[in-house]
């Protein structure tokens, strides 16, 4: 089976025994999955398609076997924070002088490790570079730096939220969320009428604990981990009650229906446009909705989202839209 991504091919063509190795924060690539190794991600995705193939998949939350691995592969993320991070929680969760490889796109910043390695006292050398990857090698080493401390707080909303590099909004409040924020105050009545409400995309829990403060019943999703564990975080530090759950939209869910779904939903995978997760949340929307439910989102004012709504719901409309952003409201058949 051949690689089906840039960094894999450049992997690929190597002369290196992989198997056994640890591939971190790896893309989607059946190349890897048919592989001998295990996975750590944040992305609860790339694990489910790791387990349904029966391998060995991690969170960077779990307890991961580091000792006896012949070595690890760093795919380098957008978010050069996130990939210091990763390098700080390789050092310290494998054991030093572990072989470790980082592979990632010219476009995607990889040539930063050159740098971030220098000031970690890591030394560097590079392997390949090939499709405008490049293949660089190090070996692992205690640094003394804790990975934990790249959680970091701020306020917004009379809210403490805590944020973590790669997560949604990281370290400020997003303006298309804060949008949401001033018609949710109409749109969903305080304590008296608590709802169950699905904050869709959770990123580091604003929403939330917003509406937890509020008295609403909340169940937390995102896909990714950090932004799983950012909410959990967010919740507990203001002295909230919710639910935070990993899942890839609804996948989690049981099935589960909700009074009001929110929603900031990203349409980026990467640096490339992607519609699918957003695409996914509107479609299945009223599966997940209780009768007379709502499903309020908000979005980038160019984005293609109104056919999308007027498919799966019949209708919608705009509660605001300052040009940049727009906020929508689609009501479950019936409740109009």
């Amino acid at each position: 089976m051949s690689a089906e991504t840039p960094v894999c091919q450049l992997l690929e063509r190597q002369e290196a025994d992989y198997r056994g190795w640890l591939w971190v924060a790896p893309p989607r690539d059946a190349w890897l999955e048919a592989g001998q190794g295990s996975a750590v991600s944040a992305d609860h995705g790339v694990l489910q398609a790791w387990r349904e193939r029966g391998r060995p998949a991690f969170s960077p939350f779990d307890a991961v076997p580091g000792e006896g691995l012949p070595g690890a592969v760093l795919f380098w993320p957008k978010s050069h924070l996130l990939g210091e991070w990763w390098l700080l929680w390789l050092c310290a969760n494998l054991p030093p002088g572990t072989p470790l490889q980082l592979v990632g796109e010219n476009q995607g910043g990889i040539k930063r490790v050159l740098k971030v390695l220098a000031a970690l006292g890591l030394g560097c050398r590079k392997l390949d570079s090939a499709r405008r990857c490049i293949l660089f090698e190090t070996r692992l080493g205690k640094v003394g730096i804790d990975p934990d401390a790249a959680w970091t707080t701020f306020e917004a909303e009379g809210l403490t939220l805590v944020s973590h590099p790669g997560v949604f909004g990281h370290g400020k409040l997003d303006e298309g969320t804060r949008l949401l924020l001033e018609r949710l105050e109409a749109e969903l009545p305080g304590p008296d009428k608590a709802q169950d409400v699905l904050d869709m995309g959770c990123g580091d829990g604003i929403l939330a604990a917003w509406l937890a403060r509020r008295g609403h019943r909340v169940t937390a999703v995102d896909v990714n981990a950090f932004a799983v564990e950012a909410t959990r975080r967010t919740l507990a530090a203001n002295g909230l009650e919710g639910q935070a759950l990993a899942s890839d939209v609804y996948s989690a869910l049981d099935g589960r229906r909700f009074t009001a779904i929110v929603s900031n939903p990203p349409f980026h995978q990467e640096r490339s446009i992607d519609y699918g997760p957003a695409g996914r949340l509107i479609r299945e929307a009223p599966e997940h909705l209780l009768p007379g439910g709502t499903l309020l989102l908000v979005a980038n004012a160019f984005l293609p989202y109104p056919d999308l709504l007027e498919s799966a719901f019949g209708g919608f409309e705009i509660l605001a839209d300052d040009r940049r952003f727009r906020v929508y409201r689609a009501p479950a058949v019936g409740s109009r």
